[in-house]
C-alpha cells in the first residue's frame, strides 16, 4: 500500500488517509514515517533486553524518543531529514545490540540465538525512493490478516508512545528525564511486535502506559516550573505594537526564551502564537519587556495569520502546517519540526543562533503603528490555583460554584468544534470552567466573569501542562474528602493528535469516568474497543451542548 495513516482526528472521512494527508503530508514522507517506526521498534527490541541486563544508553533513549516525536501530526514534514534520521537509527540499533549480545554472553556464558522480530534485523536503504519502497511494507495496515482489536489497541499504545515522546523531549531538552519512562519506550515499542501478548496483555499494558505518562508529564511540569518559575495569573495583550516584529508558534518554551535573550534591547518585539501564550504566565518569561503580546489563535489558523504578519515567523516542536508562498521565505523552523526548503535552526551544544530570524524581521520592518487590543488571562497553574483551594471550597461548600467543567484539548479545522464555543458559552453562571491546550481558543476570548473572586475561566496552560489539571482535580477530591469521580466535575475533550491521545488514556489510568470526547471517536479504535472504554469508563461521544448539559446536571 501506498501510505496509510489514521493517528489524527482529521483523517479522510473519518477512517484513513490513503493519498495525500489531510495534514499535508506527501505519500512519501508517510511512509518514511511509517519506517521510522519500523526501525524505532527493532531498536526498542534491542533496548528492552538490554534494560533487563541493566545496561542503559542515553544516547539510544534519546534518539528513540526524538524519532516517535518527529512522527507525530505537523512535526515534520521533509523526506531528507526522516532519511537522515531513519540512516542514523540504524547505527543506534547496532551499537545497542553490540552492547546487548556482549553482555547477554558475559552473563550467560553463550551467545544470544533467540529468534528476533523482523525489525530488530531491519537494514535501511540508501536512498529515499528505495526507503519508501521498504515503507510500504511496514505500515499499520501491513498484515491485512491482522486481528482488528489487536491491530487496534496496537494502534492506541503507538499514539501514546508518540504524545509521550513530545512529553519527554521537552523535558530532555531542560536536562531531566525519568529511567522508568525511557525504559517505557523500548518496552512499549518492543511490544507493539510481540505476537505472544493478546488483548488483555495489551490493554494492561495501556493502563500500565497511562500511569507512567503521569509520571512523564509530571517530571515536564516540575522542570518547566524549575527553570522558568511557576506560572502567576497574567493579562496578555492581544493587539499589536509598533516596530520589527517576530511570532513564536508550537510549545517550546526555551527557544522563545533563547530567542528573547538575543533580541532584547534590539527595537523588535516577540509574540506568540498558538499553544506559546501560556508563556506570558511564566515570571522567567514574562520579564522581557519586549514580550509584546499574542497574536492571531490556534494552529489551524496559522496560514491566514501568518499571511497577515509583516515579521519573522518561527515554528517549535509540531503544529506546523504548509508554508503559504506569501511568507514561506519568512518562516524558519528549529527542533525537530522541518518543512522543505524551509531554513531550520540548529542547535550546537545546547544554544540555537537565531541571527537569521532577527535579520530577516529587522528587514521586514514589522508593524507600521500600534492598535489596541483586548486582554486575555492566563497563568492558572495548579500552585496559582490550588494556592486559593480555601475559597474554592467555601464557594463550593455555599453552593456559590455549583460544577466544575474542564473544557480543552486540541484544536483543529474540522466541522463540529463549535461545540466547545457552544458549551462553554452555555455553562451557567454558577459554574467554573478550567480549560486547557489549544481548544480554548475557541471562547477563551470571551469575559465569563467571576465567583466570589474566583475567575470563571482559569487557563492552565500548554497541552504540555495537563499535570496542571489532574493536580488540581485529585487535591480538590482530597480537599473533599472524595474520588475525582465524585467531584462535582466535567470532563469535556476535544482531540486531534497524539499527545491528546496520552492525555486521555492517562485519566483513564486513574479510572476517571465519564469523559465526553469529540468532535468524533478516533478512527483507529475497534468497535470491540470501543465497548470496553464504555462498559469501563463510560466514555462517550459529545452529541450537542444543551442536550449534554441536561444530562450532566440530571446526574446531580
Amino acid at each position: 500500500m501506498n501510505m496509510f495513516c489514521r493517528q489524527c482526528e482529521q483523517t479522510r472521512e473519518g477512517k484513513g488517509c490513503d493519498s495525500f494527508e489531510v495534514c499535508g503530508k506527501s505519500p512519501d514522507v508517510a511512509v518514511l514515517q511509517d519506517l521510522l517506526i519500523y526501525s524505532l521498534k527493532g531498536i526498542a527490541v534491542f533496548g528492552k533486553m538490554a534494560g533487563e541486563l541493566g545496561i542503559k544508553n542515553k544516547e539510544m533513549d534519546r534518539f528513540v524518543v526524538e524519532g516517535l516525536f518527529a512522527t507525530v501530526t505537523n512535526v515534520n514534514f521533509d523526506p531528507e531529514r526522516l532519511k537522515k534520521i531513519i540512516l542514523e537509527s540504524y547505527k543506534v540499533k547496532e551499537k545497542i545490540k553490540t552492547l546487548f549480545l556482549d553482555a547477554y554472553k558475559k552473563q550467560y556464558q553463550k551467545n544470544f540465538n533467540e529468534e528476533l522480530p523482523d525489525c530488530a534485523n531491519f537494514v535501511p536503504a540508501e536512498t529515499i525512493p528505495k526507503l519508501v519502497e521498504q515503507g510500504k511494507s511496514v505500515g499499520v495496515l501491513a498484515k491485512p490478516s491482522q486481528n482488528e482489536d489487536i491491530r487496534s489497541l496496537r494502534e492506541i499504545l503507538l499514539y501514546g508512545l508518540k504524545g509521550m515522546a513530545a512529553y519527554t523531549d521537552h523535558s530532555f531538552i531542560l536536562g531531566a528525564e525519568d529511567e522508568n519512562v525511557n525504559a517505557f519506550f523500548h518496552r512499549g515499542l518492543s511490544a507493539l511486535v510481540d505476537d505472544s501478548l493478546n488483548a488483555d496483555n495489551l490493554i494492561a499494558l495501556i493502563m500500565e502506559f497511562g500511569r507512567i505518562n503521569l509520571s512523564c508529564l509530571e517530571m515536564l511540569d516540575k522542570t518547566h516550573t524549575k527553570h522558568f518559575g511557576d506560572p502567576v495569573p497574567t493579562k496578555v495583550f492581544m493587539g499589536l505594537k509598533r516596530g520589527p516584529a517576530i511570532v513564536v508558534s508550537g510549545h517550546d518554551l526555551l527557544d522563545l526564551e533563547m530567542l528573547l535573550m538575543q533580541t532584547e534591547n534590539k527595537g523588535m518585539n516577540i509574540y506568540t502564537h498558538g499553544e506559546m501564550l501560556p508563556a506570558h504566565g511564566y515570571p522567567q518569561l514574562k520579564k522581557y519587556k519586549h514580550l509584546a503580546g499574542h497574536f492571531g489563535s490556534a494552529w489551524q489558523n496559522q496560514q491566514k495569520e501568518f499571511d497577515n504578519f509583516p515579521g519573522a515567523i518561527l515554528m517549535t516542536t509540531n503544529c506546523i502546517q504548509r508554508p503559504q508562498k506569501s511568507y514561506k521565505d519568512r518562516i524558519f523552523t528549529t527542533g525537530l519540526v522541518a518543512y522543505p526548503e524551509v531554513e531550520h535552526i540548529g542547535n550546537v551544544d545546547g544554544k540555537k543562533d537565531f541571527s537569521d530570524v532577527i535579520k530577516k524581521a529587522l528587514q521586514l520592518r514589522g508593524f507600521q503603528q500600534d492598535t489596541n487590543g483586548k486582554e486575555i488571562s492566563v497563568g492558572f497553574g495548579h500552585k496559582s490555583v490550588l494556592s486559593i483551594a480555601d475559597k474554592i471550597v467555601s464557594a463550593v461548600k455555599s453552593c456559590k460554584i455549583k460544577h466544575f467543567f474542564l473544557i480543552g484539548g486540541c484544536d483543529g479545522a474540522k466541522p463540529g468544534r463549535n461545540y466547545y464555543t457552544e458549551l462553554a458559552q452555555k455553562v451557567p453562571n454558577d459554574c467554573v470552567i478550567l480549560t486547557i491546550a489549544c481548544g480554548k481558543f475557541r471562547f477563551n476570548s470571551f469575559d465569563f466573569g467571576a465567583i466570589s473572586g474566583i475567575s470563571r475561566l482559569l487557563d492552565c496552560g500548554q497541552c504540555n501542562d495537563f499535570y496542571s489539571a489532574i493536580k488540581i482535580a485529585t487535591e480538590l477530591a482530597k480537599a473533599f474528602n472524595c474520588g475525582v469521580n465524585d467531584l462535582p466535575l466535567s470532563i469535556i475533550l476535544s482531540w486531534y493528535e497524539q499527545k491528546a491521545v496520552c492525555i486521555l488514556l492517562t485519566l483513564l489510568s486513574l479510572g476517571i469516568k465519564n469523559i465526553k470526547l469529540g468532535p468524533s471517536l478516533p478512527a483507529f479504535i475497534s468497535a470491540n474497543v470501543l465497548k470496553i472504554l464504555v462498559n469501563k469508563f463510560n466514555i462517550q461521544p459529545i452529541q450537542n451542548p444543551d442536550d449534554d448539559l441536561k444530562q450532566i446536571f440530571s446526574k446531580k
